[in-house]
């Protein structure tokens, strides 16, 4: 199965890849987690996603496509995949499939994962992180035993930058302008499957997994 998740920030489309990656034992695949990866080995891909990056620039869709291509001829990709995170616009679509028709394949499934923005705005300016561990919690669903302080470690927990209200905000318009054209594209293609985002993560999930059969 070649799945890309499709949704707003914040919607929860990473933790159900997780989820899908445990149950299919297909790899979850993220552009970060990509440019990571080269750019510690030092690849030759890696070294120039890393003189954009450098600069505070995004990295061009070329460079970018080549990168997700590498990733995807990867041993652990042969039985399927979930995109997360690309592609993020109609080229970078427009690529993806014509790389992929050059190998005679397809995307299979494309999930689009919908919480309307005033869910999004309430979930992610609700969530707190320790600083120390990493630790994750939220204001109304998943509260530290201690107010304020990490359950793991104590730390106390801070609101990062891109999760206050406003930020969050502008991350919805950046999304809805590039990234939300991307549900019409597939559509096209007879691919897209909508999931109400709102639900318990069990019950999102278990949606999923019906649109699969």
């Amino acid at each position: 199965m070649k799945i890309i998740m499709l949704g707003a920030p914040g919607a929860g489309k990473g933790t159900q890849a997780r989820m899908m990656t445990e149950k299919y034992e297909i790899p979850q695949i993220s552009t970060g987690d990509i440019f990571r990866e080269n750019i510690r080995n030092q690849t030759e891909l890696g070294k120039k996603a890393k003189s954009y990056i450098d600069q505070g620039l995004l990295v061009p869709d070329e460079l970018t496509l080549d990168l997700v291509l590498d990733r995807l001829s990867g041993e652990d990709c042969k039985d399927g995949y979930i995109l997360d995170g690309f592609p993020r616009t109609i080229p970078q679509a427009e690529a993806l499939t014509a790389a992929l028709e050059e190998k005679g394949e397809k995307i299979d499934f494309a999930i689009d994962v919908e919480v309307p923005d005033d869910n999004i705005v309430q979930r992610m300016s609700g969530r707190r992180v320790c600083p120390k561990c990493g630790a994750t919690y939220h204001i109304r669903y998943n509260m530290p035993e201690k107010e304020g302080l990490c359950d793991e470690c104590g730390t106390e927990l801070i609101q990062r930058e891109d999760d206050s209200p406003k930020t969050v905000q502008k991350r919805l318009v950046v999304y809805h302008e590039q990234t939300q054209p991307l549900i019409d594209y597939y559509r096209r293609k007879g691919c897209l499957y909508a999931v109400d985002g709102t639900r318990s993560t069990d019950e999102v999930f278990q949606e999923i997994c019906s649109v699969f059969g």
